[in-house]
């Protein structure tokens, strides 16, 4: 009886002040079908509540109202877009070879296009890949990996069998690494779903859950709901994010108990783990230094505006900050970040750049805030990038020491002790990436997870996602990226994208070009003219930045959103570079090359941080302050 009275105190309480919507469809949805999800405990993923939309009010902490059509849509769990239709096979599990027998085995796929060995870069540095995984997690939350590591860590054992949320990964018996060992199976599970979550009926096309919000927003950092940064991270005071200082040093706060969060901290010394708006800042190591890099970089922005506009409330000053934060990140992304990777040409020819310093307004309503299924999933092509041991410098560059990634995940403690995450600092724009080319690094190949499991592949483990979440096969998308002009009938007509050795190395495990996936097929391609990424990865990736600017009402560059910036404020954000914030908020960095997802050399020098362009505040100066 009770239950049933807190379910209509709930719906009443909220009926007058907000609107539910249900995740998926983006519509609004009736007191009964919430009481149904109420009474079913499938709230959380299946609807979300959002307050009236006000056209004039500035970007939301939830993402809600972005749209104003679509209230719903660029919130949390927004569904992803396909690119392309999805691709199952009976009872959608993965789609078929042409003949009708199983695809061939993933690891085996991926053994034999990527050998692996270590093999550093001659371009990039560690930023580039700790910048890389940062992004996605931006716009992706973690829970399928969470689900592999933690909560469903016996797939490979017989308990299992049972559990239809594990998909394991079969290991030939003449595998080149494990025939010498007794391992047969990695640890594996189904994404989650709609479906699985009770939002959608079993039976119809499985669409992948995204508790994130669909832009780039930083959410990763500020949270997706208005009650987790509220309750985890705004300070109330100065427009500053909630800090802790511990050795001089300026952290995310701690969280007291660590359950899940943390959990190969090495006690007693390892005790820091972020109490913050998204815990998924404390698992990949990459995630979590560009994460706090960019938690100090709003409160040195709102100590700075503070100073300058002393009649500022908190409110003001924190709602400039997160903006002047976003800015800069969405600033370095795309205007330093993807151009090296990419091509500055390439971008600027396909509208992704500007064509010159000032606003641009390419906004459409009718375009939605969403993230392609594609995007992220091709993001992971930058596994291969990923240098297995982190190196360790001090400020004069002298090497110190190296530790495996693989061991840092879930790990936060490790980067509070002895200096590491100076030192770690010093490493990331000083050491280079793995070389973009056609080898995985042994530790990524083989490790991955360090001591949450016994062995992993994390390429093998992209590919097998790929299947569960039905995308076509390479092919389709070849014809999608080239305007549906390629005619591709047989493994030869691919020679213009991939070398003869490749391709026969696809012809080993494939029996037909149409079995190609997507994810083995972009490995093995030629890098784009102008840029280092393969020419499908350009596609997809360039096809979800169009829409990302196209759809976000609130983009930086727009001259006519709420709270818009003057001329002035943008020529100041076209300043920012991950050199500069490094500058600023990195663990003693007082030298470092003016670009620093590139290696230093002849034409990239080390050079003081008082020599690299600054961002100059004071073009946020407030005249009614009086000062």
């Amino acid at each position: 009886m009770w239950q049933f009275l807190f379910l209509i105190m709930f719906v009443n309480l909220h009926a007058k002040e907000t609107i539910f919507y249900d995740t998926f469809r983006g519509e609004i949805i009736s007191q009964e079908t919430l009481k149904q999800h109420i009474k079913a405990n499938t709230t959380f993923f299946c609807t979300i509540e959002i307050e009236p939309c006000n056209p004039n009010e500035g970007r939301r902490l939830d993402g809600s109202c972005n749209n104003l059509q679509q209230p719903s849509r660029g919130a949390g769990r927004s569904p992803f877009k396909r690119v392309l239709p999805a691709h199952y096979g009976k009872g959608f599990e993965p789609r078929p070879a042409q003949s009708g027998d199983p695809l061939p085995l993933t690891r085996r796929v991926r053994t034999t296009l990527l050998p692996s060995g270590i093999r550093p870069d001659q371009t990039f540095t560690q930023l580039a890949t700790h910048f890389f995984v940062f992004i996605a997690s931006d716009v992706v939350n973690v829970q399928d990996t969470i689900n592999y590591i933690l909560w469903k860590p016996y797939c490979c054992l017989p308990k299992g069998k049972s559990d239809p949320m594990c998909t394991p990964i079969s290991v030939p018996n003449d595998d080149p690494v494990h025939r010498f060992s007794d391992i047969r199976c990695l640890n594996l599970t189904r994404p989650i779903t709609y479906q699985s979550s009770g939002c959608l009926m079993n039976g119809t096309i499985p669409e992948r859950i995204n508790a994130a919000t669909p832009l780039f927003d930083l959410s990763i950092l500020y949270g997706n709901t208005k009650k987790s940064v509220l309750e985890k991270a705004r300070l109330f005071s100065g427009g500053l994010l909630k800090y802790e200082l511990e050795d001089n040093r300026v952290w995310p706060p701690k969280a007291h108990t660590m359950p899940n969060l943390c959990l190969l901290n090495e006690a007693p010394h390892e005790t820091r783990c972020h109490n913050t708006a998204e815990d998924g800042i404390n698992t990949l190591f990459g995630i979590n230094i560009v994460s706090i890099w960019f938690w100090r970089n709003h409160n040195r922005i709102a100590s700075q505006l503070a100073a300058i506009n002393p009649c500022w409330d908190d409110e003001k000053l924190f709602y400039t900050a997160r903006d002047i934060n976003i800015a800069t990140y969405v600033q370095i992304f795309y205007y330093e970040f993807l151009p090296i990777l990419l091509g500055w040409d390439n971008l600027k020819n396909d509208f992704v750049l500007a064509s010159h310093p000032g606003f641009r307004d390419i906004y459409n309503s009718n375009v939605v805030p969403q993230i392609s299924l594609e995007f992220p999933y091709i993001l992971r092509w930058a596994h291969l990038m990923q240098e297995g041991r982190l190196k360790m410098y001090d400020q004069s560059g002298h090497y110190l020491k190296q530790i495996p990634i693989v061991n840092l995940t879930l790990r936060t403690g490790y980067l509070a002790i002895d200096d590491n995450i100076d030192h770690m600092t010093q490493g990331s724009f000083r050491q280079a990436s793995g070389k973009v080319d056609y080898v995985i690094d042994p530790d990524m190949a083989d490790v991955v997870l360090g001591r949450h499991q016994r062995a992993s592949d994390v390429a093998t483990s992209d590919l097998t996602k790929g299947r569960y979440f039905g995308f076509p096969s390479y092919i389709k998308y070849r014809e999608y990226c080239s305007g549906y002009r390629e005619n591709l009938n047989s493994f030869e007509d691919l020679d213009d994208l991939i070398d003869a050795d490749k391709l026969e190395l696809l012809k080993d495990i494939y029996n037909d070009v149409n079995d190609i996936e997507l994810m083995a097929g972009v490995w093995v391609e030629k890098p784009v003219r102008g840029g280092y990424a393969p020419p499908t990865f350009y596609c997809l990736v360039v096809d979800q930045l169009i829409r990302s600017v196209v759809s976000d009402r609130h983009w930086y560059e727009r001259p006519n959103r709420p709270n818009a910036f003057t001329p002035r404020q943008l020529h100041e954000i076209r300043k920012a570079t991950i050199s500069q914030l490094l500058c600023d908020v990195g663990d003693k960095v007082t030298q470092i090359q003016r670009h620093g997802f590139i290696r230093s050399g002849p034409t990239n020098q080390m050079v003081m941080c008082k020599d690299i362009v600054k961002m100059d505040l004071t073009a946020w100066r407030d005249t009614r302050c009086g000062n």
